[in-house]
């Protein structure tokens, strides 16, 4: 029994006593009664707007763990540390120990089909060149941009 239906029963028994409303003890039990019943809708609507929120702080909780897991994993992959310092990494220093050289730029390298000779590339160039003529026999060869950044096209120079 929830109290809206613990107020109506007691409402009830006191009907069932007969009281007359007129008297100072009816009057007060039809108060009483009538303030039961006010109480207890009041608490019935505290429950469901309390089981509302605690269905939301549960939807919150679960959205929030979910980041969580997004951000604790990401930084547990790269070993976050908060002494972390950009300029120790080693992946941006050359292998030199000069950072303004250019000795350990990505290069790319084809082979002349025609002499055999290795013709090198910079990567950051690939992008803007289309051909490139062999030093060794000064044939013209494509450069096709695909899943490997290029292949390379027998051409002949006219």
């Amino acid at each position: 029994m929830n109290v809206s239906e613990k107020a109506a029963h007691l409402k009830g028994l006191m009907e069932g006593m007969e009281y007359d409303l007129n008297t100072k003890e009816g009057k007060l039990f039809a108060a009483i009664a009538d303030l039961l019943e006010d109480l207890a809708l009041t608490v019935c609507d505290i429950e469901d707007d309390t089981a509302m929120i605690n269905d939301y702080i549960e939807e919150l909780d679960e959205d929030l763990g979910e980041v969580e897991r997004i951000v604790y994993d990401i930084y547990d992959d790269e070993d976050y540390d908060e002494d972390y310092d950009e300029d120790d990494d080693e992946d941006d220093e050359c292998c030199c120990d000069d950072e303004d050289c250019d000795c350990c730029d990505e290069v790319i390298e084809l082979t002349c089909p025609n002499c055999g000779e290795i013709i090198s590339i910079d990567s950051d160039e690939i992008d803007e060149i289309d051909t490139v003529e062999c030093p060794s026999c000064d044939k013209v060869l494509s450069v096709v941009k695909g899943d490997e950044d290029e292949t390379e096209d027998d051409e002949s120079k006219d």
